[in-house]
């Protein structure tokens, strides 16, 4: 059975850099967030039941999901939100473990943003968190976005605290200085992480 990485870390902590390192090592790595986008693509059964929970004004003229008309439903309607997660949820879950289930290396990783925040999935062996320091994620997030203190700040305490992704750590990768600085350490998880799915005590938690 093919052992499943669960990367995660807050915004501007790096994630996606760490990810890109070891999509390069030759790790198959899926990306959460493009299976949601993908599972309610014009066409899909996903899409045409939100059409029909939350009207024809949810779509754009072209027919594709109008993002920023759904945003702002369900985060102002909390019975809203519960609806289009039982609609979207399960198709991700099945789009996930179909990818897990064709992969054939010792170890794959899914890239989750949200991992601390959705609870234990049972596709995740072991979570690696990419951790940043409060200020480094503050000002890396200004400098990312161009946006004032104030925005920045409200955007890192609308997801889980680093305490909270720390907690669910299995492994922790510090990203408080250079990008160059990650490859090393990312080198000795990857070989880690093949001597773990070698294991017959896999999985690796």
């Amino acid at each position: 059975m093919t052992l499943c990485i669960g990367l995660t870390g807050g915004i501007a902590s790096g994630k996606s850099t760490v990810e890109h390192q070891f999509r390069a090592l030759g790790v198959p790595v899926l990306d959460a967030d493009q299976v949601a986008r993908d599972v309610v693509a014009v066409g899909t059964p996903a899409l045409a039941q939100i059409r029909e929970a939350f009207g024809p004004e949810i779509l754009e003229i072209d027919g594709q999901l109008n993002r920023a008309a759904l945003r702002k439903l369900v985060f102002s309607d909390e019975a809203a939100r519960r609806r289009l997660e039982s609609i979207t949820h399960p198709e991700i879950r099945d789009a996930m473990r179909a990818w897990k289930d064709a992969v054939t290396v010792p170890y794959c990783m899914i890239s989750i943003p949200l991992l601390a925040e959705g609870g234990k999935n049972p596709m995740i062996d072991r979570v690696l968190v990419v951790d940043t320091p409060a200020e480094v994620q503050l000002q890396r997030l200004i400098q990312r976005d161009g946006i004032d203190e104030n925005l920045a700040r409200r955007m890192i305490a609308a997801q889980a605290s680093r305490e909270a992704r720390l907690a669910i750590a299995d492994d922790v990768l510090i990203n408080d200085g250079a990008i160059a600085s990650l490859l090393p350490e990312v080198e000795a998880l990857h070989a880690r992480y093949l001597a773990m799915a070698a294991s017959p005590q896999q999985p690796g938690r």
